[in-house]
């Protein structure tokens, strides 16, 4: 019975061990869009990993034929949400990297941005993820590219007018 226990451990162990080697840079670059932090120092990003890949390895026996990248990617999105909200009181700011592509988003609007571009998650998906409307995740999704691909510019440069000499 023992030595039956040791090899179910073990057999559950290399197939994490397996998952994690396949699927942990996704989902370390998913993470790191996330939280918009610079891919070469990005602690945020790394917990959010952690945490994630522990939350699998603790259920990995009840998946049971369900997708494992799916239940990881489900728990990264949630606790990046739920850490904004307890963070900033909603998800409306924080610190992103200046030299981040999504620096420019919102929380919110990066979250639904990776979800339904990177990741390929449908729109009805992400919204039962995040308690949110289908049309709402639409829109927030369409502003958020609008804003990558036509961003704000800044204000308009002061006109400098010359002076004329009085003889």
């Amino acid at each position: 019975m023992r030595e039956r226990l040791v090899a179910q451990d073990a057999r559950r162990a290399r197939e994490f061990e397996a998952f994690v080697a396949g699927a942990a840079g996704r989902l370390l670059h998913t993470a790191t869009l996330l939280t918009a932090e610079s891919p070469a120092d990005n602690p945020r990003a790394r917990r959010l990993l952690t945490h994630a890949l522990a939350h699998t390895y603790a259920g990995w026996d009840r998946l049971r034929g369900e997708d494992p990248y799916d239940d990881a990617r489900q728990h990264l999105a949630t606790r990046y949400a739920r850490g904004m909200w307890h963070q900033y009181g909603g998800l409306g700011r924080s610190r992103p990297h200046p030299d981040s592509p999504l620096a420019a988003l919102g929380p919110q609007e990066r979250l639904i941005l990776v979800l339904r571009l990177f990741e390929g998650v449908a729109e009805e998906q992400t919204a039962a993820l995040l308690g949110l409307p289908v049309e709402r995740v639409r829109t927030i999704c369409d502003r958020a590219t609008a804003g990558l691909l036509h961003p704000r510019r800044g204000p308009a440069p002061a006109v400098v007018r010359a002076r004329t000499a009085t003889p």
